[in-house]
């Protein structure tokens, strides 16, 4: 068995570590491993300098579709990112820290995290936000144990409207709990009231909807909370923080708990990641809140601190009684939520929201004059909205791509019976001549 092109050992040194660890040979080393799940040879290339390398990662960067007109949103969003951001949080002091369990040591980091909390707060208009979660999908799965914990109920019910990359993560935590999970079918893109209204009882835990929802819809949930909790469930609302800068906040609509995947506040796209997911509730609901928060008091001589408090995590108390355990906060990220929340401001922050709401306005209105083409119009969008394509939106997709543009999310592969639908997503990035020249290129695509 080759263990590569290159090796920094020499065959004394080598023979030198396997009789250390007690083998005669490399392949006496992976004997343990099946033979169908061996490698032949690690096939690795030889050594390269530093500026080889740089330059060989510089050609893979190239290839990952940097150059794309992107319209894709679903729940990851092509936002500009101030440029204070990438400066402050690469700070070392940031950088460089975990959990910051030494108060003494580390308050600048407390301090940051419980301005977080404060401008999750205020973006969401509820009592308590912790110091933030994994992604925005884990956090939806949290808010629907935590509602499970608060009622001493099992049941859940989720709008279908719901992104079923968050629905997937929540059908996956609640499998391993004793918990009884409906899904209701979405009705023309929105919550299907009747259906809610059989299936919520008093069994009932908590609603879970999105807004705004997969397919861009806002739907007005004024007066849904008090159908909820007439049962005495709960309400938890996964909400697009940037949305928050114009629409109503889940506070104000009487949501318990709010929910969201914090991307598009100062984290770049990435490949997927690494983001942050927040979750804000009302005071009542603190005791059941998952993960760690931050507290304010004084030190012995009345200066004002910052230490970590109700940390209900398996770390610090018995494992069964824990909140969660898999709440991984991150904190890099959600300090570059606090940066741009804090750069922007609040009129910022609704400026930012009626650009992409302006853009998404113009690329709809421009969309609809092509034929065959139908903008499902059910209720208000913010910057995604869904369209019904003549043809199969996946084939129409693939061939805009050859054209530098990423058209939406088709969502045949999400959604039964909707092979020719296209969610289209426009952020305060997208030029004129980018969403001119998209109905240009899907004009042409449907035509061919």
């Amino acid at each position: 068995m080759q263990t590569s092109h290159y090796c920094p050992h020499t065959p004394a040194e080598i023979r030198e570590m396997l009789a250390a660890i007690g083998v005669q040979s490399v392949e006496e080393l992976f004997a343990p491993i099946p033979a169908e799940l061996r490698c032949s040879t690690f096939n690795l290339p030889a050594g390269m300098s530093e500026f080889e390398t740089y330059a060989k990662l510089q050609q893979l960067a190239g290839d990952n579709c940097q150059n794309l007109s992107l319209f894709i949103g679903g729940g990851f969003y092509d936002h500009l990112i101030p440029a204070a951001i990438d400066h402050l949080a690469g700070r070392a002091e940031f950088y460089t820290a975990y959990t910051p369990y030494q108060p003494e040591c580390s308050q600048g980091t407390l301090q940051a995290l419980f301005e977080y909390q404060t401008a999750i707060c205020r973006l969401t208009g509820l009592d308590v936000s912790n110091a933030s979660l994994y992604d925005g999908a884990t956090a939806l799965a949290e808010a629907a144990l935590m509602a499970m914990r608060a009622t001493n109920r099992n049941k859940v019910l989720v709008d279908g409207c719901v992104s079923p990359i968050a629905r997937q993560v929540l059908a996956t935590y609640l499998s391993h709990h004793d918990a009884e999970l409906v899904e209701l079918a979405p009705l023309d893109g929105l919550l299907n009231r009747a259906e809610l209204a059989a299936q919520l009882d008093d069994r009932t835990a908590a609603l879970l909807v999105q807004y705004p929802n997969v397919f861009g819809c806002v739907e007005d949930f004024s007066g849904l909370a008090g159908q909820v909790h007439a049962q005495g469930a709960l309400l938890v609302t996964a909400v697009y923080p940037i949305a928050l800068g114009m629409l109503k906040s889940p506070g104000e609509l009487g949501a318990d708990i709010a929910v969201g995947d914090g991307q598009s506040l100062g984290n770049p796209l990435s490949f997927g990641g690494p983001s942050f997911g927040f979750i804000a509730a009302q005071k009542a609901h603190i005791r059941n809140m998952p993960g760690r928060i931050v507290g304010e008091t004084v030190d012995k001589n009345g200066k004002r601190g910052f230490v970590l408090t109700l940390q209900a995590r398996e770390q610090h108390i018995k494992r069964h009684k824990a909140t969660s355990n898999i709440c991984s906060n991150q904190s890099l990220c959600a300090l570059r939520g606090l940066i741009f929340l804090a750069a922007i401001g609040r009129q910022g922050l609704a400026d930012l929201a009626r650009l992409n709401y302006d853009k998404a306005e113009y690329a709809k209105s421009c969309l609809a004059t092509l034929p065959g083409v139908t903008v499902l119009q059910t209720a208000p969008t913010f910057n995604e909205f869904t369209i019904s394509l003549p043809k199969p939106a996946e084939a129409v997709v693939a061939s805009l791509l050859t054209q530098g543009i990423a058209a939406g999310m088709p969502l045949g592969p999400l959604y039964e019976g909707s092979e020719n639908l296209l969610v289209v997503t426009v952020t305060e990035k997208r030029s004129k001549k980018e969403i001119d020249l998209l109905v240009k290129e899907l004009e042409v695509a449907l035509c061919n």
